[in-house]
This record gives structure tokens, C-alpha cells and sequence, in this order.
């Protein structure tokens, strides 16, 4: 639940990122509610008002129940996915940290591509369980823009096959059940190790083993700040707590 947040609060959080030379962000599905995406288990989440679309998001299920491949493609096709919606001003001031030469590197939780969408150097971006606009083959390399497959879809295909090998598709991100991409799991560790700030924006911090960035950086001494409409387990270890609107209050912080 968001609560009011202090000047003292919002000026020590600017003061943190003025001084840093080297900050990693880490966001998480909070930071693109403003963009009208809502997030998959709070109240009104994806998954809490539709139990069965979370299916779509276990590699178990989406392999062996054509079912679950079928709907999921067509609610991508009906825009029930929300590949429409653009960047908001959490986005943006990420993009004017890059600007400002601070940031070392973006890890992103969501799939939504609103970071590169908004601006994010994609040289300074992780994302870290893929991303939606994105189409992938589960049995060979191929790789394309997801609409290449949602053509298909709207041309009487309702379970499409990849045309070189027969291989079920998927959206080029991580399910429950895959593993994630070791490089980019390591490129983030190593920005933890090395960061003298850390970001935590939009993120429950409760998801492993990205969650592990945060106590490397704390462990390595960087400075953290939090961003969030909820309490975090980090909360007590951190140097700055902001429960509010993250639309609001990153533009302030950031500078």
C-alpha cells in the first residue's frame, strides 16, 4: 500500500544518486502498472482475477497441453497482452540516469520491452526473463519479432509450428520451469559486485536467484535505495524506503 513519502526522504534518495558513480536497477513489475500493465499476483493481477492464464507461464504446461499454447496466442492476437502500451515517466527517468552517465546497469524482471521502448541504452539493459515482443522456437535458433507468428495466427494457424523444424514457439521469455540465461544472470552479478548504488524499483525482491543482486550489493557495501508500493525483505537493511508511486517519484529522485 502506498503511503506519503517525506521531502527529507525523497531529497536523501536524490542526494544517494547525485554522489554514485556506478548504479544498478533492478525493476519488477511495479514500474510498469502506470503503463495500464498490472502486475501477476496482487489484488488485481493477471493471475489472481485468471488462475488458468498462469498455465501459459509453466514450460510444463505450455509443451504438453495444446490447449493452453492455443489460447495464449490468441489472447496475444485479441491484445489482451498489452504489446500496445508505452513507457510512463518511471521508464523515462531511467532513460535520464543512463543520460547522466550513473548507470552501470538496468535488470529488468518484466517482459513488457517498455525500457528499450523508452529509451534504455540496450548496451546497459538485462532483461532478464526475456521479452514478450519476441518470438522463439523451443527445439532450434530461431528467432523473430512475435508478430511474424501472430500473422499466422490471424491467417487460421491456432497453435503454429516453427517452420524450419516443426518445434513448438513460444515467447522469447523465461517460464516457470526454464532455466535463465546464465550470461545474463552472471553480467548482473558482477554489476552487483561493482555498483556503489543499488536501485530497487517495482520489485518485491522475493524472486530467486535474481533477488541475490541485492544482498551482493549490500554485501560489497553499496548504498540502496528501494522503490516500491510494498514492504520488501530488504526493507530493513536499506538506506532510503520509498512506499509510493514510482511514476511520481523516480523523475525526483533521478534529477
Amino acid at each position: 500500500m502506498s503511503i506519503p513519502v517525506t521531502a527529507i526522504q525523497v531529497a536523501a534518495a536524490a542526494s544517494l544518486i547525485d554522489t554514485a558513480s556506478a548504479v544498478m536497477v533492478l525493476t519488477g513489475a511495479g514500474i510498469s502498472t502506470d503503463s495500464g500493465i498490472p502486475d501477476f499476483r496482487g489484488p488485481n493481477g493477471l493471475w489472481t482475477r485468471d488462475p488458468a492464464t498462469e498455465k501459459a507461464s509453466d514450460i510444463r504446461y505450455y509443451v504438453s497441453e495444446p490447449d493452453v499454447r492455443m489460447r495464449n496466442w490468441q489472447r496475444r492476437v485479441d491484445g489482451e497482452l498489452w504489446a500496445d502500451r508505452e513507457p510512463n515517466d518511471g521508464h523515462r527517468a531511467l532513460v535520464r540516469l543512463d543520460a547522466r552517465e550513473k548507470l552501470s546497469l538496468l535488470v529488468t524482471q518484466n517482459v513488457d520491452g517498455l525500457h528499450q521502448k523508452a529509451g534504455t541504452d540496450p548496451r546497459h539493459l538485462v532483461e532478464i526473463h526475456g521479452n514478450t515482443r519476441r518470438a522463439m522456437c523451443l527445439e532450434c535458433e530461431w528467432r523473430d519479432d512475435i508478430e511474424v507468428v501472430l500473422e499466422r495466427v490471424r491467417g487460421g494457424e491456432p497453435d503454429p509450428r516453427c517452420t524450419i523444424c516443426g518445434g513448438i514457439l513460444k515467447s522469447a521469455t523465461i517460464s516457470f520451469g526454464q532455466p535463465l540465461v546464465a550470461e545474463d544472470l552472471e553480467r548482473a552479478q558482477r554489476a552487483a559486485e561493482s555498483c556503489d548504488l543499488f536501485l530497487a524499483v517495482g520489485t518485491s525482491l522475493a524472486v530467486y536467484p535474481i533477488a541475490d543482486t541485492v544482498r551482493i550489493a549490500n554485501r560489497n557495501g553499496a548504498r540502496l535505495i528501494i522503490v516500491n508500493g510494498e514492504p520488501t525483505p530488504f526493507d530493513d537493511v536499506a538506506d532510503v524506503v520509498l512506499h509510493t508511486s514510482i511514476s511520481h517519484v523516480l523523475p525526483q529522485i533521478v534529477g
